[in-house]
């Protein structure tokens, strides 16, 4: 038995928390306001997620455990992110409310999906989640320091096609998988299973 891949304790997963723990400061800085600080911090989460991912590959520490506390950091500090955002700019939330609302259900819609099928956070890592979120994170940036508006509009409907191919990730699969890259994997496990009843 490889104990690697049973290991819950390990560093990817160690940094995977530290940014869940991050959603707490990044609340304080706003409740303050303080966006210099919040902005700051956020972007040390962002770097969080960027090496959770790194470390588990290089130290061959790649769990399901893993999988699951990064999408819950994901979850918990993108959502922390919108809650902010609506603290510190309101009237910049006002202004670009259509596009704030489609990438806030963006990131729910799947969310729900997943778990009235599976009852659980589902854990896909998308391609293209990966894209949009780097996006939205740069676009969210460029928006609340004033220096520009338009890519956060565009960050919404990479969010927008971003969450509809994990709706249809979760419609496809039979049972609950985690990193599906993408659809067209999904695909491939359908038929996979599908070959496997047929014998």
């Amino acid at each position: 038995m490889d104990h690697a891949k049973d290991q819950i304790v390990n560093l990817p997963n160690l940094v995977s928390l530290i940014r869940i723990l991050m959603a707490p400061v990044l609340y304080y800085f706003a409740f303050i306001q303080q966006p210099y600080w919040f902005i700051g911090v956020l972007l040390f989460a962002v770097f969080t997620d960027v090496i959770d991912g790194f470390l588990a590959r290089i130290l061959n520490q790649i769990t399901t455990i893993g999988s699951r506390l990064d999408s819950w950091g994901d979850f918990i500090i993108y959502s922390t992110m919108a809650t902010c955002a609506w603290i510190l700019w309101p009237d910049i939330i006002l202004r670009e409310k259509l596009y704030f609302i489609i990438i806030i259900l963006s990131l729910i819609l799947p969310v729900i999906v997943g778990f009235i099928k599976f009852h659980s956070v589902i854990s896909y890592h998308t391609w293209s989640a990966k894209l949009a979120v780097a996006i939205t994170v740069l676009s969210y940036i460029l928006l609340f320091t004033g220096l520009l508006d338009w890519p956060f509009r565009i960050a919404a409907l990479f969010c927008l096609c971003a969450a509809i191919e994990e709706i249809a990730i979760t419609m496809l699969i039979d049972h609950e998988l985690v990193d599906v890259r993408t659809v067209w994997q999904a695909l491939e496990c359908k038929r996979g299973n599908s070959s496997k009843k047929n014998i």
